[in-house]
């Protein structure tokens, strides 16, 4: 492969997100989400993600009702809030162009109700950014990144009822313009697909506050909401910071069939037709014809205001930005037949790919498919904002982190970028989850590591929340230097 593959202007950099890094939960204003009411999850079976974000209305009084940040390690994260100078400092020593960053909109609206925005939320992420502009780091933020306040899951059903919707372009405009000037790329939100995965975490919605045979229809009706004020998102964007640039984000989670029987090709065709919905929506302008089909098949009534077919076609996104952390298998015959996990989905697993301590199928060459895939669809720039290894990483006796598994990962799934870059795929940049390790989302482990620096803390919450470089932080140094040269020999 020959050199020179990356474009020079390509953005390196790293993801996080702020319920998952921040801390200071409730100090400075800032109000209760629902990322602080997630609990802790050890020894649960990996291969049953689905159990993992299952919320009662009881879960939620309990924990309203205690400010314990052991059980709930989100409260808590990695204390970003008082640490991210220092770790700017250490991003900029790896040479990142970029950071992705999201915003809590209990940090500004602790409730979502306020008139006023919370003076102490704004002046934190101007500072951030301005600290991440002195090192010549471009911040990537995202609106919406699984951070709801409470108060709208529990007075408004979550994204349910449509009113959210003006509550969160209220938020949205308020931080456009106190950040006009410093931030030139956004997201609106973050995995917007993963609506019937999590419902919870993505839209605020408990459950058992729907009648059962209703909640499908809910979803399809909160998920409606959200890609009007998606629309809307980017409308007001434009019009306050005209040189910014919008993107969707979903997770793609490319499906491959089992083997060549024509139904299991079939099945696989049907299975990534439903992902592309979500980026279908917020690219093309509207919804595809299978959805409206599906819609009238099970009876499910979704409510459109006159307005809102004209906004989803004209307020469109720039770029699409995506997750990618493994591959899956669609398959007629799943019974019986040995299953993994990852990202809040199982599948088949695939026998010819390995897997992570956690069940997620590694699977580089899945990266290529998908930013052809995406490239050919919509025609669009393509960003990378999250792609990583979760691994429980120890530190040796000298003091080192050898992590030379996450190294091997990174670089094939470096190469694989440069592969669809060479079929003539337009991509802006690449951003690793989790450069600094974080909690998790979905079992709020620390163990689960995936960053490039090393975080003293355990899942009990004890440690110096000291920072380490591990092995593949001098690694990845070497790889944004040369620009990915040094991977293409």
């Amino acid at each position: 492969m020959k050199k020179n593959i990356f474009p020079a202007d390509f953005l390196w950099g790293g993801a996080t997100a702020a319920n998952q890094c921040e801390g200071a939960w409730n100090i400075d204003g800032k109000g209760i989400s629902i990322a602080d009411c997630t609990r802790i999850k050890k020894n649960v079976n990996k291969k049953d993600y689905k159990s993992l974000h299952e919320i009662k209305s009881e879960d939620i009084e309990r924990a309203m009702a205690t400010d314990d940040t052991v059980e709930y390690p989100k409260r808590h994260g990695i204390d970003f809030y008082h640490h991210y100078k220092e770790d700017l400092d250490l991003f900029q020593e790896m040479g990142f162009k970029t950071l992705r960053v999201s915003i809590q909109w209990t940090r500004i609206y602790p409730t979502g109700m306020e008139e006023k925005p919370n003076e102490a939320g704004l002046k934190f992420y101007e500072d951030l950014f301005k600290e991440m502009k002195k090192r010549n780091i471009e911040p990537l933020v995202t609106l919406h990144h699984y951070e709801l306040p409470l108060y709208i899951c529990n007075n408004f059903q979550g994204w349910y009822q449509r009113e959210v919707i003006e509550l969160f372009l209220k938020f949205c405009k308020t931080v456009y313009t106190r950040y006009k000037g410093l931030v030139k790329y956004w997201l609106t939100f973050n995995e917007i697909d993963s609506v019937f995965r999590h419902p919870f975490t993505t839209l605020g919605m408990v459950p058992d506050r729907f009648p059962k045979d209703k909640f499908e229809e809910v979803v399809y009706q909160s998920l409606h909401h959200q890609f009007v004020a998606s629309a809307l998102a980017t409308k007001y964007l434009h019009e306050i910071i005209p040189e910014a640039e919008m993107g969707c984000m979903i997770t793609k989670t490319l499906s491959y069939p089992e083997n060549c029987h024509p139904q299991n090709v079939l099945l696989a065709l049907k299975d990534n037709r439903k992902n592309n919905f979500y980026s279908d929506v917020q690219i093309r302008g509207a919804y595809p014809q299978h959805i409206k089909n599906e819609w009238e098949r099970k009876n499910l009534t979704i409510h459109f205001e006159k307005e809102d077919e004209e906004v989803l076609k004209k307020y469109t996104v720039d770029y699409i930005a995506f997750s990618y952390y493994m591959s899956k298998i669609s398959s007629i015959n799943e019974e019986g037949k040995e299953r993994v996990s990852g990202n809040i989905s199982s599948s088949v697993k695939n026998p010819y790919l390995d897997i992570t301590d956690w069940d997620w199928q590694i699977d580089p060459t899945g990266l290529t498919t998908s930013l052809i895939d995406l490239y050919d669809r919509y025609e669009k720039p393509l960003f990378i904002v999250e792609n990583g290894l979760g691994y429980n990483d120890t530190i040796e006796a000298d003091g080192t982190i050898q992590d030379d598994y996450r190294i091997q990962y990174f670089k094939e799934h470096i190469s694989a970028i440069a592969e669809a870059i060479e079929e003539g795929v337009e991509v802006m940049g690449y951003t690793p989850w989790g450069c600094i390790d974080l909690i998790s989302m979905s079992t709020c482990q620390m163990s689960k590591r995936y960053g490039f620096i090393y975080v003293d803390l355990d899942d009990d919450g004890n440690g110096s929340y000291k920072r380490y470089k591990k092995k593949s932080f001098e690694w990845y140094k070497e790889v944004i230097a040369t620009n990915g040269n040094n991977l293409l020999d």
